[in-house]
């Protein structure tokens, strides 16, 4: 399954986690190990460049945090991110560099690459964004199945066993999502592609691809 590989999905040298991703071949595996390794990380960041605030939270002396935002750690915020109103990080998230956590946004055990934006009233809970993505004003990553079982991925046919109770969605690097989607628990989308507004996305998305609705995928031209 080398299209859902961590080294299919991203440029590792976008994210200051390249070197936890790199222990792992796919990208849920890293879930769990988020939050050890930000406390790790954390320690040896430069204190030119970072500031430690409160509690096991690391933040980019050159990033713009709202007064408004609530960030409990861990929690890293990297170099020119933008932390905007509301924003509410619940701990065990790297925020990349440049990335942009909007209003009313909510984080929770996430690794943001750089330049990534989640701009207006997202949810991004168990869950990891490549480099560039964006998701639309409302969209959410649903993380628990319904049932409470484990998730598991669909591709191909297969389903693969993941072993988490909580997993969202892992986007690739300059995936697009539309306004007020929801992409189901295990869902993976491959780098490059685009995801329709009001969309439901479930299981995987290739790269390169238009998700329209469930069951019309079609590839760039």
């Amino acid at each position: 399954m080398e299209s859902i590989t961590i080294k299919q999905l991203y440029s590792l040298e976008q994210t200051i986690a390249k070197e936890l991703l790199e222990k792992f071949t796919y990208p849920w595996e890293v879930l769990p190990h988020i939050g050890e390794y930000i406390l790790e990380l954390g320690q040896k960041l430069p204190q030119e460049e970072y500031e430690k605030i409160g509690e096991d939270v690391w933040i980019a002396k050159t990033a713009k945090v709202a007064p408004t935002a609530y960030i409990h750690g861990p929690a890293i915020i990297g170099k020119e991110a933008d932390v905007r109103h509301c924003a509410f990080i619940r701990g065990k998230v790297i925020v990349g560099e440049g990335t942009v956590v909007g209003n009313s946004t909510e984080l929770k055990n996430v690794i943001l690459f750089n330049k990534v934006q989640v701009p207006h009233y997202n949810y991004v809970g168990d869950s990891i964004l490549g480099y560039r993505s964006h998701m639309g004003a409302g969209s959410i990553t649903s993380n628990v199945k319904s049932d409470k079982t484990l998730v598991t991925i669909k591709i191909e046919g297969k389903k693969i066993e993941t072993g988490l109770k909580k997993m969202g969605a892992m986007l690739g690097d300059e995936v697009e999502v539309g306004c007020n989607t929801v992409m189901n628990p295990g869902t993976i989308i491959g780098k490059h592609s685009n995801i329709y507004p009001l969309s439901m996305v479930r299981g995987y998305v290739p790269e390169n691809s238009i998700y329209k609705k469930q069951g019309e995928v079609v590839t760039k031209n």
